[in-house]
């Protein structure tokens, strides 16, 4: 099957792919890395001491701090056409993870977190930039699916890796524990930076890959629809729980052992992947269908209706409720993760496709900072509360979304 799709390819695509699939390596040794953090982050926080308020503040500041840098990142990155170097610094920077093992107080641990945030909003604009480029030869939503598939894998893997550790470990799960698994990620470190030099000497001028037509279509204006787009990412996002707090909550509640907090991540990682591709697939079809490179974003009105239902059942007291929001959560981040890649280089121009990277991530990481500020108040409060909530904000997305669609069709 694959060797007859492969064969119908020309040259140009063929080496398109490759890089697809150099990057899909790169990003899934790098979920590896910082997905597994970010499965224990909350619970680590936590067993140095830190309260649900203050796991909020960190987490939601990295995530802010990292989307925010994003738009000088994306901005230099097309001003100095220097995309490799802010992938390879971005991609350095993971360095902090293993480095957390070092970490005895939360305030150097937070630190740590941050500086890992730090660097995936100085790689993410130029990396995506980059794959863009591949992805025009193959279909964007395809391209992206791929390298999304594949970094889910990383994604999956990374939070097992505290899995196993918990499970060789007591009953009771010490700093120590912790320290131990965030040292496994020394060796697929080191791989990443050997793929990417890699990648780097192979591929120098990956905007080769986009043609001469591409290149000159469109304006050097942002379209209106990607404000509109970017509203209505910003207001279902920040009624988008992160998983910290969600990590947090399972564990002070004793709804799942410490063990069982990184798998239950790990199956959710597993359905992004999945669905990741099919979502893919999905916005490429849903372009040809309607001969328009914009219709693919038609695909996000399960976004506010599935996140609406999914706050309840992860904050509830259920293993079996939990687990359900978990898939669904993980279906979200799908949609999340491959649509909005795609759809920056379908609505933008080549010119300013690092740019709108940058934009559309700062405005995402503003939200992912005000719902974890949001959510960890609320949580110290009343868990009935920060449901209703962020569930009502979800519901503001929805006129935001046939908004868009007008725009777009």
């Amino acid at each position: 099957m694959f060797n007859k799709y492969f064969s119908k390819l020309g040259e140009t695509q063929k080496n398109a792919i490759f890089l697809i699939i150099l990057f899909g390596i790169i990003s899934l040794l790098g979920d590896v890395i910082y997905e597994g953090a970010r499965s224990v982050n909350g619970p680590y926080l936590e067993t140095l001491g830190a309260s649900a308020l203050i796991v909020g503040l960190v987490v939601g500041f990295g995530e802010f701090l990292g989307y925010a840098i994003r738009l000088l990142s994306g901005y230099f990155s097309d001003k100095t056409k220097a995309h490799w170097f802010f992938t390879i610094f971005g991609y350095g920077l993971l360095i902090s993870v293993p480095l957390l093992a070092l970490s005895n107080y939360w305030q150097f641990a937070a630190i740590f977190i941050v500086l890992e945030r730090i660097g995936k909003g100085l790689r993410s604009p130029a990396r995506d930039t980059i794959l863009s480029y591949a992805t025009k030869q193959v279909g964007t939503g395809l391209g992206f699916g791929i390298a999304e598939f594949l970094d889910q894998i990383g994604a999956v893997i990374g939070p097992l890796v505290f899995t196993f550790v918990f499970i060789s470990a007591g009953p009771v799960k010490t700093v120590a524990d912790y320290q131990q698994g965030y040292s496994y990620f020394w060796m697929p470190f080191v791989m990443l930076m050997m793929v990417l030099f890699f990648a780097y000497f192979k591929v120098r001028s990956p905007e080769e890959f986009e043609s001469l037509d591409l290149k000159k279509e469109g304006t050097k204006k942002i379209p209106k629809v990607f404000w509109t787009y970017s509203l209505f990412t910003f207001i279902t996002t920040v009624g988008f729980v992160s998983f910290a707090i969600i990590g947090f909550h399972l564990k002070v509640q004793g709804i799942l052992l410490d063990a069982e907090i990184p798998f239950i991540y790990a199956v959710s990682m597993m359905i992004d992947a999945i669905f990741g591709l099919v979502v893919g697939k999905m916005y490429d079809s849903f372009k040809s269908k309607h001969d328009n490179e914009k219709a693919g974003l038609l695909l996000l009105g399960i976004v506010p209706i599935l996140t609406a239902v999914l706050i309840p059942l992860v904050f509830s007291y259920n293993f079996v409720t939990v687990l359900i929001g978990m898939l669904l959560w993980g279906i979200v981040m799908g949609s999340h993760e491959t649509v909005m890649k795609a759809s920056i280089a379908d609505i933008t121009s080549i010119n300013k496709r690092g740019t709108a990277y940058g934009i559309f991530s700062v405005i995402y990481g503003l939200a992912l900072f005000i719902g974890a500020i949001l959510a960890g108040y609320l949580y110290d409060i009343s868990i009935f509360w920060m449901i209703l909530v962020l569930v009502s904000i979800e519901v503001l997305g929805i006129p935001v979304y046939f908004m868009m669609k007008k725009q777009i069709m």
